[in-house]
Formats: structure tokens, C-alpha cells, sequence
């Protein structure tokens, strides 16, 4: 015999359980499966442990990406960082803006787990977990006659018409029925952490368009040929402006950047890697934003330096050394600036202020701290996040194609769109 639910939250993440503590304070009896054994692993290994769990900005839709960016306003007003700040302050969780707006816990990432857990134990969810779902169908009745390809299955427009509500089929608990569904499965970002495409299957099920998934937030890497000189950099780190130029309105970073031995990392990177395209080059401003030019004609008119010594000065020694021992430079990295003509020093300034540079690929989702792309936002509901194929599905959170800004946009969106989700299942 089927257990049956008012609402069945399908993946015990952030968005997950908040959405399952709202559903479940409207009265309505919510299941929350999740198939990994740990409770919100992602949650936990967050912000080095301590969980970056919102951001000061993070109602601005600026600092989000995807095909509709727009389509997280609605959420984003409805569940506004300032109330997730104030759920975290009654609960006394001690926390501190440690960079440009990024809340962070005092002490450990836990507390924000704890919170969520016992949001949902207050409002009367029931826990499913560990549970692997296998399939996730439409209801066509106790016998469940209809057709079940399975969460995998491509089964085309038509496999939303679930208007007697879902079954969700199951390894360990069977067959569960409700009457909605949401999906907070996640993305495919850190696999160790209990990442799958499930989400993105059960989109497709019910003929869902998907974005095409990409690693986000992560490190670029290099031809290993190609970057041999640059993996001796390795642990350097600088401020730098970072922008995407092959990517049309995308922006520019002031961040910090590091060198790695297999490539560029550093928050720099990792933001400007969403908006990164493969095959395009990144243009690095390596004194971030400062007149290059300006300063080192000045040096030359107060100093005997070297424009070696000079460079060295304004950028960290071991990349100015490999920078002037370019081609371009090398011929006059020795002499003394006042040898060296004001249009020969512009010309380095000009190369160090906009650094070309084409990477092969990213670290991919095992370094990724979240997927770009997923459920395209053209078929849900913004009010609801519910699909306008399948009445009762509901998707939240990073399977959707909504991406935030490294620093704590992504944990807000989660928030938001799992907030408007629990407001609104179970109404139609």
C-alpha cells in the first residue's frame, strides 16, 4: 500500500527543507527524501565550514545569470535577504560580514543545518532518508495503470498531463503518492557530496526543457605545454579586474586571483567562470583598475630604478619576472627607466593592464560550486516555481537555471525559491 502525502519534497538541501518547513506549516502533510546519508553535506562543507548563507546584495538580479535572470525577482522579493538574516538572528546563530556583503557563521556551518532541520521537525515533516527515487510518474490511479518510463525516460510534452497528482517510486520505501512534488535535487556540482541529475531527469520526464548543464564558480584550466611557465607562479595571488569579452553584457570582477599549477583560480575566477565560454579568452587587468602607465612614468622621474625593480613594486616579484622575460619586454627589463621612453613603458603597462589569455576548460564539477543551466525558467511559474506543463510540479533551487554570484547569492536563491514553492504547493 502507497503512503500518500499532501506534498512529497524530493532532496534535503537548502532549498529542500525550506521549502518543506513552509509546506509543512500550512498544515499540509510534506515527505523530504534525500538519498544521501549525510544531511545537507553541501550546506556543511560551505564557506570552509562555516556556510556563506546569505549575501547583503543578494536581492539584486544583477548578480545572477542565466537564459532569464529577471525570473528570480519575483522569489527574491518575496523572500528578501534581510528575512532570512532575521530567521538566523532568532534562532541566535552568531554570524559576521566577512567580504563585500557575505554573511558568514560565527562558528560552524551546523548551526544553519540545525536551523533547517528544525524548521521542518516543527512543522511536522516527515523525513524519508537515505531513499533513492527511482522514477517519478504521473498518477493515473491506485494501480498506477499508465505508462512509467522512469525519471530517466524522455516522455515528451504529453507526461504532464499529471493532473490526478505523482507517484514517486522508490528503492527503499516503495511507492509514495502526493498530490505535488518539488524538486531541490540540487545540480550536478561536487559529486562527493551526493550530486546526481536526478532533477534533470525527472525535467525531462515531463518534457522539460533543459539548459544545457555547465560547472560554475570554478577554476579554469590550461594546456599543460602552455602553461608550464605560468604553473611556476603556483600560490601567487593578486587583485585583478577579470572580464569575459567573447560574453556580451557580462561583467567585470574586482577579485583576487591566484595562479595554480594547472591553471587560474581565486575569486576572480571563479566568478567570471560563469560567464566564460569555451574558446573565448579572458582579458585580466593585472593592476586591477590602477594607471600603470601614470605610475611607472612617475617612478622614472623620482628613482634610478630598473623597470624590472619598478614592475616588481607594483606586482608580486616572481610575476613581474616572468612577465618582463616576455619577448616583448626582455630587451629593456634591464634598463633604467630613464632610458626607457614613455611610449615604451605605456606599451607594458598596456599589455599588464589587459592580459589575454584563452583557457582549455574548467576543474569541471568535482570543482565546481555550483551547475549553470538546468530547468529552463520559460516553463515555470515565477510566483510558484511551478511547471506550466506538469500542474503540481514544482523544481527549486539549483536545478534551475538561475546562477548567483559567488559569495552567498546562490544559498539565497535556494532560500527564496524554496520559500515561494512551500507558499504555493498544494493550492491548484
Amino acid at each position: 500500500m502507497a503512503q500518500r502525502f499532501d506534498a512529497i519534497v524530493i532532496g534535503a538541501g537548502a532549498a529542500g527543507m525550506y521549502c518543506a518547513a513552509q509546506a509543512g506549516r500550512r498544515g499540509l502533510r510534506v515527505a523530504l527524501l534525500d538519498h544521501w546519508p549525510r544531511l545537507a553535506e553541501k550546506i556543511r562543507i560551505s564557506g570552509g565550514g562555516r556556510c556563506n548563507f546569505t549575501n547583503l546584495d543578494a536581492g539584486r538580479i544583477d548578480r545572477f545569470a542565466g537564459e532569464n535572470p529577471a525570473f528570480a525577482r519575483n522569489a527574491l522579493r518575496a523572500l528578501p535577504p534581510e528575512r532570512f538574516i532575521e530567521q538566523v538572528r532568532r534562532r541566535g546563530i552568531a554570524f559576521h560580514e566577512k567580504h563585500k556583503g557575505q554573511l558568514f557563521c560565527d562558528d560552524s556551518s551546523e548551526r544553519i543545518i540545525a536551523m533547517l532541520r528544525d524548521d521542518c521537525d516543527e512543522a511536522g515533516v516527515r523525513w524519508l532518508r537515505p531513499v533513492t527515487v527511482e522514477a517519478v510518474d504521473p498518477d493515473e490511479g491506485p494501480q498506477g495503470r499508465g505508462e512509467t518510463a522512469g525519471a530517466g525516460a524522455g516522455a515528451g510534452a504529453d507526461a504532464g498531463a499529471a493532473r490526478g497528482g505523482f507517484v514517486v517510486r522508490t528503492r527503499e520505501a516503495g511507492e509514495l503518492r502526493a498530490g505535488a512534488v518539488v524538486v531541490a535535487t540540487g545540480g550536478l556540482a561536487i559529486p562527493k557530496a551526493g550530486a546526481t541529475d536526478l532533477g534533470l531527469r525527472i525535467a525531462r520526464r515531463f518534457g522539460h526543457r533543459v539548459v544545457e548543464p555547465r560547472p560554475a564558480l570554478v577554476p579554469l584550466t590550461f594546456d599543460p605545454q602552455a602553461w608550464k611557465p605560468y604553473a611556476e607562479l603556483a600560490g601567487v595571488a593578486l587583485p585583478v579586474t577579470v572580464r569575459a569579452p567573447g560574453t556580451p553584457g557580462a561583467p567585470a570582477f574586482d577579485e583576487d586571483l591566484l595562479f595554480t599549477h594547472r591553471g587560474l583560480s581565486g575569486p576572480a575566477v571563479l566568478q567570471i567562470s560563469t560567464f566564460w565560454r569555451r574558446g573565448d579568452p579572458l582579458a585580466i587587468d593585472l593592476a586591477a583598475g590602477e594607471d600603470l602607465a601614470a605610475r611607472l612614468v612617475e617612478a622614472k622621474r623620482a628613482t634610478r630604478q630598473q623597470l624590472s625593480g619598478a614592475v616588481a613594486a607594483l606586482l608580486p616579484r616572481r610575476l613581474a619576472a616572468l612577465w618582463l622575460a616576455d619577448e616583448r619586454f626582455a630587451a629593456i627589463a634591464a634598463r633604467r627607466l630613464a632610458e626607457i621612453g614613455d611610449r615604451e613603458l605605456a606599451a607594458v603597462a598596456a599589455a599588464l593592464r589587459d592580459w589575454r589569455i584563452v583557457p582549455t576548460g574548467t576543474e569541471g564539477f568535482r570543482k565546481a560550486e555550483v551547475m549553470a543551466g538546468g530547468v529552463a525558467t520559460d516553463e515555470l511559474d515565477p510566483r510558484s516555481m511551478q511547471s506550466r506543463r506538469a500542474p503540481g510540479l514544482h523544481f527549486v533551487g539549483e536545478v534551475v537555471d538561475v546562477t548567483g554570484w559567488l559569495g552567498g547569492y546562490n544559498f539565497q536563491w535556494a532560500w527564496a525559491s524554496g520559500f515561494v514553492a512551500g507558499q504555493a504547493v498544494g493550492r491548484s
